[in-house]
């Protein structure tokens, strides 16, 4: 079958944190007149090199880079709908100069909302990924405010979708966050989101990419752009290793003095009554948070050396732990998210950049050829092939839920109040209304209070317990 060159491509460079993707985006952006995009929330950030680990001038050789330190500390990090449609934008204006837009970030939903037309994509419009899948994706951009105790999270959730927060049990931590944390990351309710993506699916048609085969997905109504996917990989004990030395190295560079700029700079703040909001934006940056106490320690001049050695390698172990972790959602959300998405696996490719002595050869390489090829429609290699750590790893981690089977629309939690029990899921509600239990405490209710009904009512109609007068007819299940 003879592949025609894809229109408007976009190549897309993933991967955990430490792995080498900016500097496989600089390299690629210079051998194919590219331009590189930054879909990292801390990046978007203006100074502070160390914190955001952003790229040098040096290591950016020349290449243009854009959504890099372009917005102020003050600012809130953007919301999934302000970075796609910023980079949308900037990737037009690379296009209308000729030249190739490289995308590349560590955060994964900026990434895959920006590739896909659904907005928070493919899966979560079956119905219920989003509520019943997996993380949202726990990122040093995801906000403090989502650790706080699940009443305060109903609180903030009854506040911005009071529809989610009446649908969910009080105590259901998961579900009450992950509406929340959509909210926050999207600026929308779960409830706007899961109904404009029921429009998309039901709107979709089997129409076919012509781009086919290109290393492009081929459901274009899925992907904006017939786009390579290439993500750079490393094995977790020698990335752990890795990041290791990273955060000493931040330590050496300088990070304790950015911590006390910002420290400073809040204090201003404060002082001018403007306080900054330390759940969100660039407060929330690994190395801020984690230094925080050890600076301030420093800074009082009253700590004593034991105390103060203390801190020092208590912010250095939490440093290092927190990096760790954030490189273990990045590699959980690609497999569990961002692969269940696709419709086909053969537009992403896995490079292994374990061993950094190699990295020439074993990413930078095969990374141009693929490239190469892509843009000239010339055959592509199964993804699988490229190396073991490829055939395994691009097997997705297939999400737990019957997607057949839509989110609950009209259902919201009821309150037995004979009991004391919510139930948020109708079938949970019909087997507690049949339980034994529940049937013995109408009884002793009626018995104590003389009532002829337990006084419950589904709507209009009143149920009955198993001590039913006779000729009142019990509620059935439907």
């Amino acid at each position: 079958m003879t592949r025609r060159l894809p229109r408007e491509p976009l190549i897309a460079i993933i991967g955990a944190t430490g792995t080498g993707k900016s500097q496989l985006a600089v390299e690629l952006a210079t051998r194919f007149n590219g331009e590189v995009i930054n879909g990292d929330a801390m990046q978007l950030y203006a100074g502070l090199p160390i914190i955001t680990n952003k790229t040098t001038l040096e290591e950016q050789k020349g290449i243009p880079h854009h959504l890099l330190g372009c917005i102020g500390l003050q600012e809130p990090t953007w919301v999934v709908g302000t970075f796609v449609n910023k980079a949308l934008k900037v990737i037009e204006e690379i296009r209308g100069r000729g030249k190739l837009p490289v995308l590349v970030g560590g955060t994964h939903f900026y990434t895959q909302s920006l590739l896909f037309r659904d907005g928070l994509t493919g899966q979560d419009a079956r119905g219920g990924g989003l509520e019943e899948g997996i993380e949202l994706g726990a990122e040093h951009v995801d906000l403090p405010l989502l650790q706080q105790p699940t009443e305060t999270l109903l609180a903030e959730l009854k506040k911005v979708d009071p529809v989610m927060a009446e649908r969910w049990h009080p105590r259901d931590r998961r579900k009450i966050r992950r509406s929340l944390e959509i909210y926050l990351k999207t600026g929308r309710t779960a409830a706007e989101v899961y109904a404009e993506q029921r429009r998309h699916s039901k709107g979709k048609s089997a129409a076919s990419n012509p781009d086919e085969g290109n290393g492009a997905v081929s459901n274009e109504q899925s992907m904006r752009f017939p786009t390579l996917l290439l993500w750079v990989h490393a094995e977790q004990s020698l990335l752990r290793e890795r990041l290791n030395v990273r955060v000493d190295q931040m330590l050496e560079a300088g990070l304790l003095e950015e911590v006390r700029t910002l420290n400073a700079y809040a204090d201003a703040e404060a002082a001018a009554d403007r306080p900054v909001d330390e759940t969100r934006g660039i407060w929330v940056s690994i190395g801020y948070k984690e230094v925080k106490d050890y600076v301030q320690a420093l800074q009082s001049g009253e700590t004593s050396e034991k105390k103060l050695q203390y801190l020092k390698q208590n912010c250095t172990g939490k440093t290092k732990d927190s990096t760790r972790q954030y490189a273990k959602r990045q590699v959980r959300w690609i497999r569990s998210k961002l692969i269940n998405s696709l419709p086909s696996s053969n537009n992403l490719y896995l490079l292994d950049g374990s061993d950094n002595s190699t990295f020439d050869t074993a990413v930078i390489d095969p990374a141009v050829e693929l490239t190469s090829s892509f843009l000239t429609a010339q055959p592509m290699p199964d993804p699988s092939s490229l190396s073991s750590a490829a055939a395994e790893l691009l097997q997705p981690a297939r999400l737990h839920y019957d997607s057949s089977v839509p989110a609950p629309e009209r259902w919201t939690k009821q309150h037995c109040e004979v009991c004391d029990v919510i139930c948020a899921v109708e079938s949970q509600w019909w087997q507690h209304m049949g339980s034994k239990s529940h049937k013995k405490a109408v009884s002793k209710s009626r018995q104590r209070d003389g009532w002829a009904h337990s006084g419950l009512v589904i709507g209009d109609k009143p149920v009955a317990g198993d001590g039913a007068r006779e000729g009142e007819k019990a509620v059935e299940h439907p």
